[in-house]
């Protein structure tokens, strides 16, 4: 039965899971708490592929011997075989704990359910399914990939009021203001990969790296062309990242998605133009937007979504858990898809 107490815990291992966003694929983000009588004793997060699991980073932090009153939370089953790393049900089983609080079970289905069987069958007290959509949400891009092998999928544009891109040539290409941008340059801190198009290249030369953001790897750059020409000094072939950027010519977006997925890829930041976001909406391969409105009507030919468009009302694709932010004078809309068409 879930009580206030381990809700409580459990967003505080929900805080520690998302210190490792963007840091840990194509593993999980993961948090663990200790708490003794009460109160927290240590906690603990997975830093980095092949390192230690937040259950070990947890137990290592506390550094002594475990009381049989302790309980810890963690916010995803813990794994039940050994890998680049031992398991962590062995490592709780050695240290004597005797309640075990878990979020989320594994999306695999090698193994949903083995650890907190494990557990029990160990004689430890395990409750789970604590806060289980937050820590579900927390590594949905992961939860995809390891069932599907497929990249979640994420379209994010800033544009006007009127879901124009761009403005005229001669003005300021930013529709959206400073602080708007920062929060969506945080988002690439997030995933291992951002796809633009061609056109997007050759008009804008974007940078597509990581700033205002401390201690984090730079995802892949993914350039979709038709023709494969592009400018060879743009930035995203001569600057120090140019070995994270790769090209795909005359391939289908469905079929980079498989590849990339095959990669080890598995989250994708679709960063524009409109063509390659209409191809995105047309063949139902979003899985989350990610939209930043500026707070000005620019008409233009530039549109956010051209492509096919819906046959009608009835088949446009209708979004769930729809949030909006308020950032700066840019408003922030997020939401996902509530059906999609068998990809």
């Amino acid at each position: 039965m879930t009580t206030g107490r381990d809700e409580k815990f459990m967003r505080v291992a929900l805080n520690e899971a998302k210190k490792a966003l963007g840091q840990t694929s194509p593993n999980p983000a993961v948090g663990a708490i200790l708490v003794i009588d009460n109160r927290i004793a240590a906690k603990g997060h997975h830093r980095r592929p092949g390192g230690d699991h937040a259950e070990i980073a947890c137990l290592r932090d506390f550094s002594a011997r475990v009381p049989a009153r302790a309980t810890l939370y963690v916010t995803l089953e813990p794994c039940s075989t050994a890998g680049r790393t031992a398991a962590c049900t062995d490592a709780i089983i050695q240290a004597r704990l005797k309640n075990v609080v878990v979020g989320a079970t594994d999306v695999n289905p090698r193994h949903t359910g083995k650890g907190i069987m494990q557990l029990r069958n160990a004689g430890i007290k395990v409750r789970e399914g604590v806060l289980a959509d937050d820590c579900a949400r927390l590594n949905e891009a992961f939860n995809k990939w390891i069932v599907t092998r497929r990249p979640f999928v994420i379209a994010k544009c800033g544009m006007s009021l009127d879901s124009r891109l761009t403005r005229p040539a001669s003005e300021p290409r930013w529709i959206t203001d400073p602080s708007a941008r920062r929060h969506a340059r945080h988002l690439r801190a997030q995933v291992d990969a951002i796809l633009v198009g061609a056109e997007t290249v050759r008009v804008d030369n974007p940078r597509l790296t990581v700033r205002d953001v401390r201690q984090v790897r730079q995802p892949w750059r993914i350039v979709l062309t038709r023709s494969g020409k592009l400018p060879r000094r743009v930035h995203l072939f001569s600057d120090r990242f140019a070995s994270r950027t790769l090209i795909y010519r005359g391939e289908s977006l469905a079929t980079v998605l498989n590849n990339l997925g095959k990669r080890g890829i598995t989250s994708l930041l679709i960063e524009g133009g409109g063509e390659v976001l209409g191809q995105a909406l047309d063949a139902r391969l979003i899985d989350k937007v990610q939209l930043y409105l500026g707070p000005i009507l620019s008409g233009g030919s530039v549109i956010a979504f051209p492509g096919r468009g819906a046959k009608n009302t009835a088949n446009a694709m209708r979004l769930r858990c729809v949030s909006y932010r308020r950032i700066g004078q840019s408003v922030c809309i997020t939401g996902y898809p509530e059906t999609l068409a068998p990809k």
